[in-house]
């Protein structure tokens, strides 16, 4: 389809497409998941890390990368389309099981979150643009829900099978057989079967009504000023977004080592860290379509408080099930925030810069890995692990806060045809 007249939003009549590219962030999920029980267990016993600090520059070094590639994969996607910056993603995904297997030092580990941060960047962030493209304003929420549940279960999936692998047959190289079928796969269906979305924003750009807001000519400079400190909802959005993933990078790098040294076995710390994404990606089949309804803001302040206290809980905790109970309960409050904090970008900013806008956001969401990484290693090394966590759980609160007092609500009060 090429002509406007042929296009239309919403997604009814670009069902298949839409499915396919569900389908493919779930196994860009997966290749992420490989890490998630792994990964800090593997720095401890193979390369002999003690210090947190250190076994979690590997997050940190993700985490910066990602959140650098999400900026420049969004203005890349409008300048030369949305399918050539996926597929980018995925070759550059190759080598990083392989390294994983193979590495004979932890540098090379780091090396190889390196290219999975360009990977994720690249991939995620243009699946997330392509649904938004496809969906239209009346669905965005459900679109952003759809794809962020795809991930995340991938995720934890990938994460509670890479735990039981490990446990029956050691943390190398057989848990990271499945992230060597996720690339393949993802590759060949992104060059092979995904079309090319952005006529679709350009449609929608043709038929966009809204007259306040930002205007519809930003340069990418000013769409970052714009995203990351002059609008008020943009700017919440984007500090409640590095918080969520700072809480993210807390749970991947701190928390397997907290329950490791509570006497868990490989296994039991495997269903946590299988858990909290499974809850929080079954959610968000619920909660995107719910902000599509009832708005985003609620959805949000509420997701940020939930959270908080579930990461008092972890902290308190000191059982098994004590802490199965607090993970489902941050898996709950993630996939509130999770799905409408990017539905509320898409909201905001007009359709010639969605994708650069979606670009900065996720520029600061996903510095939130490094910065959970930095401030849970630093403060769990200086004073104590449970210092860490509570010192987490006390920055989502004030985020939340952050939120309800700066963000108006999103929701389009309107759609263009064919939403």
């Amino acid at each position: 389809m090429t002509a406007g007249s042929q296009l239309r939003l919403g997604l009814r009549p670009n069902l298949a497409q839409f499915g396919l590219l569900v389908g493919v962030n779930a196994l860009v999920g997966g290749v992420l998941g490989q890490e998630r029980t792994v990964l800090p267990l593997l720095a401890r016993d193979e390369f002999g890390l003690s210090g947190i600090t250190v076994a979690l520059t590997f997050i940190v070094a993700f985490g910066l990368v990602k959140a650098a590639t999400n900026f420049f994969a969004g203005t890349l996607s409008d300048r030369f389309g949305r399918k050539p910056v996926l597929v980018a993603g995925w070759l550059v995904a190759v080598p990083v099981p392989l390294l994983l297997i193979w590495a004979p030092s932890w540098g090379w580990v780091v090396f190889a979150n390196v290219l999975l941060g360009v990977n994720q960047g690249l991939t995620w962030s243009t699946t997330v643009i392509m649904k938004i493209d496809l969906a239209g304003p009346r669905q965005r929420g459900l679109a952003m829900g759809l794809n962020e549940a795809a991930g995340y279960l991938a995720v934890s999936v990938t994460a509670l099978l890479t735990g039981f692998i490990a446990a029956r047959y050691g943390l190398r190289p057989e848990p990271f057989y499945l992230g060597i079928a996720y690339v393949a796969v993802g590759l060949g269906l992104s060059v092979l079967t995904v079309r090319e979305t952005r006529g679709h924003a350009h449609y929608e750009a043709a038929n966009h009504g809204r007259s306040e807001g930002p205007r519809d000519d930003l340069g990418t400079r000013e769409v970052f000023v714009e995203a990351s400190l002059r609008d008020p909802s943009l700017s919440a959005a984007s500090q409640a977004g590095l918080v969520n993933n700072l809480n993210d990078g807390m749970a991947w790098g701190l928390l397997p080592l907290v329950f490791a040294a509570a006497g868990l076995s490989v296994g039991r710390i495997g269903i946590l860290a299988a858990l909290y994404p499974a809850v929080w990606g079954l959610g968000q089949l619920v909660t995107g379509a719910w902000s599509d309804r009832v708005g985003r803001k609620p959805l949000i302040v509420a997701g940020m408080w939930i959270q908080a206290v579930a990461i008092a809980m972890i902290a308190i905790a000191g059982t098994f099930g004590a802490w199965v109970a607090a993970m489902v309960l941050l898996g709950a409050g993630t996939a509130l925030a999770y799905p409408t904090l990017l539905a509320a970008v898409g909201d905001v900013a007009h359709p010639r810069w969605r994708a650069s806008a979606v670009g900065v956001y996720r520029l600061w969401r996903d510095t939130g890995f490094a910065a959970g990484a930095l401030l849970t290693g630093l403060v769990a090394d200086l004073f104590d692990p449970r210092v860490a966590i509570w010192t987490v759980s006390l920055l989502t609160a004030v985020s939340g806060a952050v939120v309800f007092l700066r963000m108006g609500e999103t929701r389009p009060a309107s759609v263009v045809p064919g939403g």
